[in-house]
């Protein structure tokens, strides 16, 4: 089994036109300095061709798709199915993100559909898991976390998991005014990785890559990477400007 690799990956959102985007990314690509870590760029579906061309052959860069569909083909108007992700020139997808979950209804069960979509054309899913505030303020976090792995990733096999990224998003800490501690994220990082040890065995739970997603910036990031099952994160705001992501970038 190989080590796990440490993993930053930008997640922009519905942000940038064509032609920010391709700037952003550039100014990204222009700025990085050699590294072990792996940076993923997670930009909206009409940069994905384009910045395909753009990072090919930039060694350890890759992208990846913010969503795709469970079903292979079809009519659903508007939907992207995971091969047509991969077509393009995507390594990743994100998928069960917290904002998928809370405003387009998406359930466990429908994430782990997309997720077996994904794998099944090669695709390595980041897959987002985490609890709302109130579920924090009554203690359930670790409950609802492991019901959100064992339904959405437990259910494939050692092989499939082992092709699988996960990012646990606080989103309790994600613009409420309070703020997740280098100590909370090492705690559920570590339960993650015990339910993983469980499932599947230690040689695989050490393997596995987990990110922290909640609200990582320059000046946090250092100290929540160097908790030892932190390895990497996913970035949301901060990974619109170059300098800051690179910044984080090199924090790992």
């Amino acid at each position: 089994m190989s080590q796990r690799k440490n993993i930053v990956a930008g997640n922009w959102k519905m942000h940038t036109t064509y032609e920010e985007g391709r700037e952003l990314a550039t100014a990204i690509v222009e700025s990085l300095q050699p590294s072990e870590t792996i940076v993923v760029l997670g930009t909206p579906f009409i940069h994905l061709k384009s910045i395909s061309h753009l990072i090919k052959g930039v060694s350890r860069l890759y992208l990846a798709a913010q969503n795709c569909h469970q079903e292979a083909k079809g009519a659903f108007t508007g939907e992207i199915s995971a091969a047509m992700v991969k077509s393009v020139g995507c390594e990743y997808v994100i998928l069960g993100h917290s904002e998928r979950r809370e405003y387009f209804g998406e359930t466990d069960q429908l994430i782990a559909d997309k997720v077996k979509a994904a794998l099944g054309t090669g695709l390595r899913p980041i897959f987002c898991c985490g609890e709302k505030l109130e579920v924090r303020d009554a203690n359930g976090h670790e409950a609802l976390v492991a019901q959100q792995l064992r339904t959405g990733l437990f259910e494939l096999s050692a092989e499939e998991f082992s092709r699988v990224v996960i990012a646990y998003e606080p989103v309790w800490a994600i613009g409420t005014g309070r703020t997740a501690t280098p100590e909370q994220a090492q705690d559920m990082h570590a339960f993650i990785r015990s339910l993983i040890s469980e499932q599947y065995g230690a040689e695989l739970a050490e393997a596995t890559s987990i990110l922290y997603g909640g609200s990582v910036k320059g000046s946090n990031a250092r100290e929540i990477f160097a908790k030892p099952d932190v390895d990497g994160g996913l970035v949301g705001g901060a990974s619109l400007s170059a300098a800051e992501f690179v910044s984080i970038i090199e924090s790992v």
